[in-house]
């Protein structure tokens, strides 16, 4: 069994999740978190298509915030599959389940989480809740990184065996 990437985590990130979903994902031994910085190339951009494309019908479970646009095709390609996905949100729970979420909700293939009770996404709750991540995961999918941005100052900390890079 692999270890999960250690990151320390704020105390009240632990007592204060929220779920809707299948909760038993949380239980998974392996769980794959993909995570891209905004900024991204073209060429980038398709070799994260083609790894959700071969992804999505496997029993991977994937864990991300699928926040930047670049997340958010990739969301949707798995939705399109039968893989397992967690997605955590930066920001409290919807009080109503979006629809494309609804019919993977129901059929037990995914689990939306909220590690933080803010009501809005901030640069702060983005970083919890991709901390909060990267301490549920056993191994990481990098789609894009810039080195200057907050997700290369997360991910600086987390040992390279346990990062895959697509780009």
């Amino acid at each position: 069994m692999r270890q999960r990437t250690a990151v320390i985590l704020p105390s009240d990130m632990t007592t204060n999740l929220q779920m809707i979903g299948n909760a038993a994902l949380l239980d998974l031994p392996d769980k794959v978190a993909f995570l891209s910085s905004r900024r991204i190339s073209a060429a980038d951009v398709l070799k994260c298509y083609e790894w959700a494309e071969k992804i999505r019908d496997t029993e991977t479970c994937i864990v991300s915030g699928f926040q930047s646009p670049l997340e958010k095709d990739v969301l949707k390609c798995l939705l399109r599959g039968r893989v397992p996905i967690i997605l955590v949100l930066a920001h409290s729970l919807w009080k109503t389940v979006p629809e494309e979420f609804r019919d993977p909700v129901g059929h037990g293939r995914l689990l939306i989480v909220s590690p933080v009770s803010a009501t809005r996404a901030s640069a702060a709750t983005a970083t919890a809740r991709n901390r909060w991540i990267l301490a549920n995961c056993t191994s990481l999918v990098l789609g894009s990184l810039d080195p200057g941005g907050n997700l290369s100052k997360l991910v600086a900390r987390i040992p390279a065996a346990g990062i895959r890079r697509l780009c």
